[in-house]
């Protein structure tokens, strides 16, 4: 039985290999990352671009996101292995050196004069509005806009990796933490609650509020593939039915020659990999893929419901 697929970051899908000659061999350094890194730098670069879009941003700055969000990492292959791949949380001395990455990457950009007009990647996507965030703790007058579209996509993709998405099932949670780090603090005596609210307005509302319409996008685009697939095994569905009504008639008939020709009709609908001993469980798998289907595009359908009823509070 088949199995429908979808990229999570289908609708656009922007494409390094776009580029002109000279900037792919100066982005094939990215080739140089391990594979989980290279394929967030390219989501981060997808997406960035599509929170342009959902902005209205113009062409000539999309593309600049697009290159900006795709070297926003490259700084990591410089960060040793047994840190850039530790599975648990890092030592404080652990996160100082990979905290590097984005002075690293800056100071390669800044050497390679093709990709010297993008290093606001690597150099702005871990700094926060509030000023908590690195290398140089600053604040949002002094973060371009740029660095802070690619930030946004740059936690996003984060959280989407980090907890294993197949589906935007849940997704809405990710979007959840995000909002809570585009909020501004409140106003609050008590120093106990000071440490947690220094947390907050750490990213651009504008970008994430253009995320949330991409992600209403993606999940109609996986509803979309599913219903296909739901196409897919009512039409298998009806083979078998037809399957069943031959059997009917091959147990009913009196006739040796007559169950024969019903059994060969059987055998002419069934398809490869399926046997007169094996296609009932099939048929019931079958059955089954459908009830999952139908009830993940109820479970999307809620998600697009509870995206739909987000705030930001921006004041």
């Amino acid at each position: 039985m088949i199995e429908e697929k979808y990229d999570f970051y289908s609708p656009s899908n922007i494409k390094i290999n776009d580029l002109d000659v000279n900037m792919k061999r100066s982005l094939s350094v990215m080739d140089n990352l391990d594979y989980f890194t290279k394929t967030h730098c390219t989501n981060v670069s997808n997406l960035s671009a599509r929170i342009c879009e959902y902005m209205h941003c113009n062409n000539q700055f999309t593309i600049h996101c697009l290159i900006a969000g795709y070297v926003h990492d490259l700084g990591k292959m410089f960060i040793p292995q047994e840190i850039l791949t530790k599975d648990g949380k890092l030592t404080n001395e652990e996160f100082d050196i990979m905290k590097t990455h984005t002075t690293l990457g800056y100071e390669y950009c800044m050497k390679d004069i093709n990709l010297r007009p993008y290093s606001d990647g690597p150099w702005y996507h871990h700094e926060a509005l509030n000023g908590t965030g690195y290398p140089r703790g600053l604040r949002k007058p002094d973060i371009p806009y740029s660095g802070q579209i690619i930030r946004v996509a740059d936690e996003y993709d984060a959280l989407v990796t980090k907890r294993h998405y197949k589906t935007h099932v849940n997704i809405s949670e990710t979007l959840k933490d995000l909002i809570a780090n585009a909020e501004p603090p409140k106003s609050v005596v008590a120093l106990d609650v000071l440490k947690q609210n220094q947390l907050l307005g750490k990213i651009n509302p504008k970008p994430l509020k253009a995320l949330f319409k991409a992600t209403i996008d993606d999940i109609l685009y996986e509803i979309s593939g599913i219903v296909n697939y739901v196409n897919y095994i009512e039409s298998q569905l009806r083979r078998f039915d037809n399957i069943f009504k031959y059997e009917k008639k091959m147990n009913s008939s009196k006739s040796l020659e007559k169950k024969q020709y019903y059994k060969s009709g059987m055998l002419l609908l069934l398809e490869r990999g399926e046997t007169l001993d094996n296609y009932k469980q099939i048929y019931n798998e079958y059955k089954n893929a459908l009830v999952i289907r139908k009830n993940r595009i109820d479970d999307l359908y809620k998600e697009i419901k509870i995206i739909k009823g987000l705030k930001i509070r921006t004041k």
